[in-house]
């Protein structure tokens, strides 16, 4: 059949089997928003107050769905709104497709209204990225861009279509999706092998988990793992939920706010075990120190992750299930007794603590996690209420923590709480904020009122950009530069006047009411809790420290 460019468009999201879409119309991108309008029964368009709230709603579906994220946005300055976004998906592997549309082909170059170089700007952020100039081969490209954006490791890519190639027609004739596969190409015997042996020779084995056995719903395969091993279990931010939390073996996580006795684990231990990780220096700390007295297993999807930043014993190469699935064939249970007492006293010795005694972050996220039951969607921005919602929440399941964690950008949590709860509308969806990060994008607010979303949006208050006033109270001699927040801004009455209720809350009682009335509100809610403005995240490791340097209020005092 013959159809438009804006018609194939639709009919091959269609095929992907696409039911939501992100975006933000505009005069290039008119003829596929036409398009749109007509197939609003069959894909709902939600309409953000800024395009990188689209990007960033996009990420979040896909990290809650699994499934490939959807955003649109017109030439030029919509098109390089998509950016942070893009780049945001990029450094966590989350496979998203941003389709661009650009002015028509004739005033490519011409320096024309809204033209931009949208596959030049993203090429550096993008697994691939396409210009589609010949309507004939849009179809084709379309079904090719969410093949990459899945397959492998994850990510992003982007379609930019000209605005001609929108309006022109060509023959489209529909296919049915081929099912991506998982990566075991490069699993080889030998590596397995060498795996089991490693382990076998082990007498203080520890796991460590990354984004990778989330992305790859690893979960039991990881369990089982532990379970033999009875090895002690540790993650970063992203691998959160890849692993119970509320397990005998979790010692928490690992890195510059992680736990001592995941730090000092680690240290100690005579192999690691790591499991889709990509050694991230928030991570390691100092790199030429960390584990030390370890031989180190890598196991990754990506080629190129292995011995990029740590020089490993041993790799396996492919789909982290995969891999697991043929590692746990292989291997007995085992008991290492002496280093499950070690692993014990530190967990009973080092313990995070807090004040209890007034509302702070990590109160307010352990009540989140009591009222949840574990079962929430947890959305985070980036900064202390971060590492507070990774240390005190426990999460029981991969893809219940959505967070920012290698580009680290500040205003990605209230796109991708609405993305997220557009995916899994049955599950409750939080956004945990800091007044700093909520100020970037809270503009979509207004989204959430529109469409009524029924997100439930934390602010941590604390009227400072938190962590980079710890930095300045810690490192710079309590310089406060420009990291003082304390003016007029009204987060209740702003969140009102977007069609959206909204409390402010200054102690424990307060916020257990109001997380309860959000709860079963069924509507967006806004939650503006008042902290101190010096609470700190701690443990602390200094950056490029070796993570044994591990510290916390306790020593400081000391």
């Amino acid at each position: 059949m013959k159809l438009t460019g804006s018609e194939i468009v639709i009919e091959c999201l269609k095929e992907q089997g696409v039911d939501t879409v992100f975006g933000y119309p505009g005069g290039a991108i008119l003829n596929i928003y036409d398009e749109l309008y007509k197939h609003s029964s069959e894909i709902h368009h939600i309409l953000t107050s800024h395009e990188q709230g689209a990007s960033h709603a996009a990420d979040g579906y896909a990290r809650a769905t699994g499934k490939v994220g959807v955003c649109m946005a017109t030439s030029g300055p919509g098109a390089t709104n998509l950016v942070t976004g893009i780049a945001t998906a990029y450094m966590d592997s989350v496979p998203i497709v941003a389709i661009t549309a650009n002015v028509s082909v004739p005033l490519l170059g011409r320096d024309s209204f809204q033209e931009i170089d949208i596959t030049g700007v993203t090429m550096p952020i993008t697994k691939h990225n396409f210009i589609v100039k010949d309507v004939t081969e849009l179809a084709d490209t379309i079904r090719w861009a969410f093949r990459i954006a899945k397959e492998g490791r994850p990510g992003p890519v982007l379609i930019d279509i000209t605005k001609d190639v929108t309006a022109a027609s060509a023959e489209y004739t529909p296919q049915k999706p081929e099912p991506t596969e998982r990566s075991t190409e490069y699993i080889r015997e030998s590596d397995l092998e060498e795996a089991v042996k490693l382990i076998k020779e082990s007498s203080r084995p520890f796991i460590f988990v990354g984004g990778g056995a989330v992305i790859s719903d690893a979960d039991q395969e990881l369990k089982e793992l532990a379970d033999k091993l009875h090895a002690p279990v540790a993650d970063s931010l992203m691998g959160k939920g890849a692993y119970s939390g509320a397990s005998d073996l979790y010692c928490g996580m690992l890195g510059m706010h992680g736990t001592k006795a995941a730090n000092l684990g680690v240290t100690r231990c005579d192999l690691l075990i790591v499991v889709g990780s990509r050694f991230s220096d928030r991570v390691v700390g100092q790199a030429r120190s960390f584990a030390k007295n370890a031989k180190i297993i890598q196991i990754d999807v990506d080629p190129a992750e292995i011995n990029k930043n740590i020089l490993v014993d041993c790799s396996i190469i492919g789909d982290v299930r995969e891999v697991l699935d043929r590692l746990n064939a292989r291997l007995p249970e085992m008991r290492h007794d002496e280093w499950d007492d070690e692993i014990r006293a530190l967990k009973a010795n080092y313990p995070l603590k807090y004040d209890h005694s007034v509302l702070t972050g990590p109160y307010v996220v352990e009540e989140i996690d009591r009222q949840t039951k574990g079962d929430a969607i947890i959305v985070t921005e980036v900064g202390q209420h971060q590492m507070w919602a990774a240390q005190y929440y426990k999460y029981l399941r991969p893809h219940s923590l959505l967070t920012s964690g290698g580009l680290g950008t500040m205003g990605y949590g209230l796109g991708a709480a609405l993305g997220a709860k557009m995916g899994r509308p049955e599950k409750t969806v939080i956004n945990i904020a800091g007044d700093g990060c909520f100020r970037m994008n809270m503009n979509e607010i207004a989204t959430a009122g529109r469409y009524n979303i029924p997100v439930i949006e934390v602010v941590i208050n604390n009227h400072v950009l938190g962590m980079v006033r710890q930095w300045q109270n810690l490192f710079y001699g309590e310089r406060y530069s420009q990291t003082v927040l304390e003016d007029a801004v009204d987060f209740v009455k702003l969140a009102e006047a977007m069609g959206v209720q909204g409390r402010r809350v200054t102690t424990k009682e307060e916020f257990n009411e109001a997380l309860q009335y959000a709860i079963s509100l069924g509507k967006p809610y806004l939650i503006d809790c008042q902290i101190d403005s010096d609470d700190k995240v701690f443990p602390m490791v200094p950056a490029g420290k070796p993570i044994e340097t591990v510290f916390d209020q306790d020593d400081l005092k000391k």
